[in-house]
């Protein structure tokens, strides 16, 4: 999933549209989600919390909140802490604004395809393992 969310990441995708495209192909949700995460790049367009965040805690939601169609416990809120928790033990903080330093164009296409992978890797911990 990580290699596929940075590569539509880096080819036009914002973070949090990447990581639900990627997850959607691996079959983790629902493609509605896609026109949703467009809303939640840029943190949420104003800065801030990191949308690759904010996709991995829909993609939680999905398959461990209220009503889910996967049958799964509802135990949303406690995925979402482990995803902001495993997040700041990497990266400090969950700020895009922070984040992304204030780089444009490439350089940040660059350094925030670091948070795309991380985000990856945490939200499939997430998805395995009870917290």
């Amino acid at each position: 999933m990580k290699n596929k969310a940075i590569e539509y990441f880096k080819n036009g995708h914002s973070c949090s549209e990447s990581i639900i495209k990627a997850a959607i192909e691996e079959g983790l949700c629902d493609k509605s989600l896609i026109s949703i995460a467009t809303a939640f790049s840029s943190g949420m367009s104003s800065g801030c919390v990191c949308g690759t965040v904010s996709a991995a805690q829909m993609i939680a939601g999905s398959h461990f909140g209220r009503e889910n169609s996967y049958g799964n416990e509802v135990c949303a809120r406690e995925k979402a802490a482990f995803i902001v928790e495993e997040f700041k033990k990497l990266n400090k903080v969950t700020c895009c604004r922070v984040l992304s330093g204030g780089l444009t164009g490439p350089a940040r296409k660059e350094r925030c395809s670091k948070y795309v992978a991380d985000v990856c890797e945490i939200l499939e911990e997430a998805l395995k393992v009870k917290v």
